[in-house]
């Protein structure tokens, strides 16, 4: 059976006008913000849970990943004004949209968490709670019988073995 011919439909272009394709989806929304913060809401539910697995992945740690998301998003609200959609090509500089510039923003966050873990290492509260008080004599003497049973114990092991707990529990390998 033979198929009908297609005909090719054109629309009639209007004089001198290029239909320019937006770089940014978001640009609306962004507008919207800029114009009242308070409709900056629409970019929060539509990135807030891809911001929050990508702080999951780079922290490990649902409670630092929560702070992360937080710090990002009030960062960009208080730096929305500044923000500068560019396409990509331009004058030595990569395309920027604002998808992109709030994961920048979620990057330099997480960044700034574990240049401070480093220079501040922090430890858990459950650490405080297991610290024996040093006024406590009884706790302290229990406490170097049972490491010195502990040292006895490993004392007793055959080189190989006694080599493998040491170099695990104490070397922490």
């Amino acid at each position: 059976m033979a198929r009908p011919a297609l005909r090719k439909v054109t629309r009639p272009v209007e004089a001198g006008r290029a239909r320019l394709v937006p770089f940014d989806l978001d640009r609306s929304l962004v507008d919207a913000a800029r114009a009242e913060p308070a409709r900056f809401d629409a970019l929060y539910r539509k990135y807030v849970a891809q911001v929050y697995s990508f702080a999951i992945y780079e922290l490990g740690d649902h409670h630092e990943a929560e702070d992360a998301t937080e710090r990002t998003f009030l960062s960009a609200l208080a730096a929305l004004p500044r923000f500068e959609e560019r396409a990509p090509g331009g004058e030595g500089s990569d395309a920027s949209t604002f998808r992109v510039w709030l994961f920048r923003m979620a990057r330099n966050v997480i960044a700034e968490r574990g240049r401070r873990t480093r220079r501040r290492p922090e430890a858990p509260l459950d650490f405080a709670m297991a610290t024996p008080d040093p006024l406590d004599i009884e706790a302290t003497v229990v406490d170097r019988e049972v490491a010195t049973s502990a040292w006895a114990a490993v004392d007793r092991l055959s080189g190989d073995r006694r080599r493998a707990v040491i170099l695990r529990l104490v070397k922490e390998m």
